[in-house]
């Protein structure tokens, strides 16, 4: 099997984004194992009021249209949840589960800010000894 860790943001689109590409992987529905990840933040980019109290990942957005995605192409998906430093949680995980790659979703970007990616895609990228892919936002 091919573990895939795909961390996730409240951001549908991306989420969606970063599920289409596991999807097409070669015989995805066969031979991929995706691990959403939600890391809940001191901000968690502004969740709405009800996830405060039950923080639960299974309750965002995001992870349930990821998720939906990945089960309609046949994919074996298992939810994570973690709270504290998103990009070390990150790193964590990977290893935790021994994951082949990561799958991140990509922010659209100022011309400046293209220059550098978001702080946490970065250290992903500079620190893991796994492969990271870094999909479009799907704006």
């Amino acid at each position: 099997m091919y573990r895939v860790l795909m961390p996730v943001d409240a951001n549908e689109d991306r989420a969606v984004e970063q599920a289409e590409y596991v999807a097409s992987l070669p015989d995805a529905a066969e031979s991929v194992e995706a691990y959403i990840l939600f890391v809940f933040t001191e901000n968690s980019e502004k969740l709405p009021k009800e996830f405060e109290k039950f923080k639960s990942a299974s309750r965002i957005g995001s992870v349930r249209r990821a998720k939906e995605r990945l089960e309609e192409a046949g994919v074996d998906v298992t939810l994570i949840e973690d709270s504290g430093d998103t990009e070390d949680d990150i790193l964590e995980e990977a290893e935790g589960y021994d994951v082949d790659s990561i799958v991140l979703g990509g922010r659209k970007r100022s011309p400046v800010g293209k220059a550098i990616f978001g702080s946490t895609t970065q250290g992903v990228i500079l620190r893991s000894d796994r492969p990271v892919v870094v999909t479009g936002g799907g704006e």
